[in-house]
């Protein structure tokens, strides 16, 4: 799939990558406090590009933001020929789409650094694509194992802060959304 065949363009638009499961589809419906994207035990469930209207007005025929679940990266339940062509609309999106205007890159705080999330990190980076990373399931460490675990990922990725989050706890979740909204000159 083509750039062409995404939808034209109009709002920001906020992508989330990460590992399978990291935990987006549980970030997102945290981030908005309501379903949005279906979360499963199975990793690799999201299979395509997912785009979610977000108004933070009510009554607005159109969205102001659009929320993007990308597929996951790495170990994910799919078949072999379906993974394999994630990368060719993955990458063009990633790389050319005009409203993209801030990749969220997730990590899980609470296992080492991967390998996969540095290619990540690189491919954003050569694609002179804005990012920030997020540390997702922080509430399964205390405050030293957390801060200890926040500044090896920092380290290890070469990006910081790492903003950590709890889907369970909705900790980090205003700072989030502080970083998107001034991803595209709203406060």
């Amino acid at each position: 799939m083509d750039a062409a065949h995404f939808p034209l363009p109009g709002p920001p638009e906020v992508a989330f990558l990460g590992r399978s499961n990291v935990g987006k589809s549980s970030l997102l419906n945290s981030l908005v406090g309501t379903t949005i994207a279906r979360v499963s035990n199975t990793p690799g469930r999201t299979q395509m590009i997912n785009f979610f209207g977000v108004n933070f007005k009510a009554g607005q025929p159109n969205p102001e933001l659009l929320l993007v679940d990308l597929p996951g990266y790495g170990y994910a339940k799919a078949p072999r020929e379906v993974v394999a062509q994630w990368s060719k609309f993955i990458d063009p999106y990633l790389r050319e789409r005009e409203p993209l205007v801030l990749c969220i890159a997730l990590v899980d705080v609470s296992v080492p650094p991967q390998e996969s999330d540095k290619r990540l990190l690189d491919f954003l980076r050569g694609a002179e694509r804005e990012f920030i990373v997020v540390g997702t399931k922080s509430d399964r460490l205390s405050g030293n194992k957390l801060r200890t675990a926040l500044k090896a990922l920092e380290q290890e990725l070469g990006a910081s802060p790492i903003l950590p989050f709890s889907s369970k706890t909705g900790d980090g979740k205003a700072e989030l959304w502080r970083a998107i909204r001034g991803s595209y000159g709203q406060k």
